[in-house]
């Protein structure tokens, strides 16, 4: 079974027993050593399946696996030496397909990496591909094209203002804060972000013509964030 596999591991001992087994085996696997640059390559390229740890420096396995959850439905597997109830719980509650707790064995894990790809390649034989979605009051976005309509006539968005769309809109009625919505689309950390944030939205919302006060589609959750309210046409 041949697939891509991105490894995000800080222990360099553990992460190349992992790499060399996989690859043996003819996957091809990436290795990013923390979850920033995780985050970095899995916008970069195209993977089949995920391994992740939790304790990882610059950006932990929990915001990684809601951040590619947020992106893809690709299998995520965790795996750590964190083998509290409540770790499980909270990583397969961020979207994370399976938990496997250190020390594991190789085959296991060869075999539960197979087990997933199989799941998700007759998930990928059903799906229907969505290529535009309409909403009333006259949007239409176009996911292939990364564009935006509105009454038919092209919304002039930037690369940013169309990343804030999109995951707004992909996850309806989902609250997002200022801090998430900077660390998904931006990729960084810095608490200034926030800010940054504020100014996209608005000028989001200039161009969908929608109110801050009566929203057809973004809407302010105050104290916490914004959520897309926009209905299906």
């Amino acid at each position: 079974m041949q697939a891509t596999i991105l490894l995000v591991e800080d222990d360099a001992e553990i992460a190349r027993v992992i790499r060399d087994m996989f690859v043996r085996n003819n996957y091809r696997v990436t290795w990013a050593t923390t979850g920033l640059e995780g985050w970095e390559d899995f916008q970069a390229a195209t993977y089949d399946l995920v391994l992740v740890d939790l304790m990882l420096p610059e950006m932990d396995g929990f915001s990684l696996c809601k951040n590619i959850r947020l992106k893809s439905d690709i299998p995520v597997i965790i795996i750590s030496a964190r083998r509290a109830d409540q770790d499980k719980v909270e990583g397969l509650g961020l979207g994370a397909d399976d938990y496997i707790a250190k020390p594991f064995s190789m085959l296991e894990l060869k075999a539960r990496v197979e087990s997933h790809l199989r799941r998700w390649r007759r998930y990928q034989g059903i799906l229907e591909q969505q290529h535009k979605t309409a909403y009333l009051h006259g949007l239409t976005i176009d996911w292939d094209q990364r564009e935006a309509f509105l009454l038919n006539k092209r919304l002039m968005l930037t690369g940013k203002e169309f990343e804030l769309l999109a995951v707004l809109a992909q996850h309806p009625e989902q609250t997002f804060s200022k801090h998430e919505l900077f660390e998904h689309i931006w990729n960084q950390l810095e608490s200034d972000g926030v800010h940054t944030v504020a100014v996209h939205i608005k000028s989001l919302r200039e161009k969908l013509r929608d109110s801050v006060k009566n929203p057809k589609y973004i809407q302010t959750v105050w104290g916490k964030g914004y959520r897309f309210i926009g209905e299906l046409k």
